[in-house]
């Protein structure tokens, strides 16, 4: 294998049992009929437009030195790309402060997280493991974030 080819390492641990819930969820969300529950909210944020849901937490983690690069609550259940994801995700870009949060997130979330590290671009992936678990992927990306930022042991270098 090149050293440069792009390779994604999976860095969650869920066992088989929770894999194949997860596979019966994407089944039954794609089948189901999709209504809207509320209009996406979004707000600039960086310059970028970002889920409203995740602005606080991606204010956190640029305070603590993570770097965010792309971003989606996916709140909305209506299956558009303008309106929805059907993964609620955050990628960071790899750093000594990104490392430690991806730490402390998959400690603290558990099988809730998915995380994948893409080796050739540096880029941590963390997704809502479970389907339509996406406001709740969005409460503990602020949760972890503020908790991180709170914690006394990580180090960033500014």
């Amino acid at each position: 294998m090149d050293l440069n080819e792009e390779q994604e390492v999976l860095l969650s641990q869920q066992p088989a049992h929770l894999w194949r819930r997860r596979k019966l969820e994407l089944m039954h969300w794609t089948e189901r009929e999709k209504q809207t529950v509320a209009e996406k909210r979004t707000e600039i944020w960086n310059g970028v437009e970002v889920d409203a849901e995740l602005v606080d937490a991606l204010t956190l983690l640029h305070k603590a030195g993570v770097s965010t690069e792309f971003s989606c609550a996916g709140v909305s259940p209506l299956d558009e790309p303008v309106d929805h994801s059907l993964y609620a995700y955050v990628t960071l870009v790899q750093n000594e402060a990104a490392d430690q949060f991806v730490t402390y997130a998959l400690t603290r979330m558990r099988n809730r997280l998915l995380v994948t590290l893409e080796t050739g671009t540096g880029r941590y992936d963390l997704s809502s493991f479970f389907i339509g678990h996406n406001r709740s992927f969005c409460w503990w990306m602020q949760y972890c974030a503020a908790h991180f930022m709170d914690r006394n042991d990580y180090n960033v270098a500014t």
